[in-house]
Formats: C-alpha cells, structure tokens, sequence
C-alpha cells in the first residue's frame, strides 16, 4: 500500500467498520491533541479505551486507562498511536500478540513507521501513517465543511444528517468488507 496517499473509500471503510479504538498515549490534559481527538471520537459513537501508563487505573473522560494494550480485557478493533516514530513498533508488536488480532492499526500525523507497517500489514491488518481519525471523520462526514472549513471542495450536495446538529453527520455507506 502507498502510503503517502490513501483512497477515501479505504479511510471511510475503516471508519465504518471499527467499533472499539484504543488510543496510545493519550493525555489526560483537555488542551492536547490525543485528548480532543479521543473525546471527538468518543461523542461519535466509538468504545475508546485510553492506553497510558502513566495514567493507568486512572479514568480519561470517564473510561477506565490502562497501562498496556495486554491489559484491555476485551477485543479492539484498532490501534491509534499517539506516539513518536521511534516508539511505534514495540507498540505494534505488542497489537499483533491479541487475541483476536486489531484489524487497524492507525498513526496519528506527523508519525510513520515503515518497519511497524510492514510488520502490521504482513499479518494481514490495515495500517494509516500520517493521518488523524478525527480529521479524516470530518471531512469524510462533511462535518468540517459544514462548520465553514474551507475543505477545497465545492460540492453543491449538502451533508446527509442523521440527526440534530452536525455531529449526527455520516461517513457513507459502504459493504460489509467497509469499501464502497
């Protein structure tokens, strides 16, 4: 996979599909971005667990932290990394011993890690370097545009809601492998 371009029917079929998203190395302090990002993702609909140790047992917009990928007693749909390069491929290795496997593994922007990738991508998961799910869901849901985010694309369709205000706003439909 080219990872330097992603189609949007590979990105929205991930978001379509993953239910439970454990984020690495979110902070607990309101103005960081792993902390917005998780909260965004969290009031869309998505089981976050926060993973941190330095946070462990403790509670991040109230779900319980845990120290290691291991220690989540239930099964995770995807891995998002906040976490430096350097750092991303013993979390990745740690994500391919889980039972059952994450089928995503998801690097937040400005991280890449081609060995981590390659690694992920060999077992048979879905790997994003470089991109933030809360933006991706924004402009796939057309929720930035509609706030007055200049996306670059002119549209004369409105977003479909799904309900009061923009964060009831869709990704599109898409079959059940989550490509359109």
């Amino acid at each position: 996979m080219n990872h330097d371009n992603y189609p949007d029917n590979y990105i929205r079929g991930i978001l379509n599909t993953v239910k439970t998203i454990a984020m690495v190395g979110i902070s607990p302090k309101e103005n960081r971005p792993s902390y917005f990002a998780f909260k965004y993702l969290l009031e869309r609909g998505y089981h976050m667990i926060p993973v941190n140790p330095g946070q462990a047992g403790k509670s991040i917009l109230n779900q319980t932290v845990y120290a290691r990928l291991s220690d989540i007693p239930e099964p995770v749909d995807m891995v998002d990394i906040f976490r430096v390069s350097e750092h991303v491929l013993p979390v990745v290795e740690e994500a391919l011993k889980l039972q059952p496997k994450p089928q995503v593994i998801w690097m937040q922007l400005t991280i890449r890690n081609e060995e981590a990738a390659q690694l992920a991508e060999a077992a048979g998961l879905k790997v994003v370097m470089n991109r933030c799910p809360k933006i991706e869901y924004g402009r796939l849901s057309s929720e930035i545009s509609w706030m007055g985010v200049n996306s670059r694309t002119l549209s004369s369709r409105r977003a479909q809601n799904l309900g009061t205000g923009v964060q009831r706003m869709s990704l599109g439909a898409t079959n059940k492998k989550g490509d359109n």
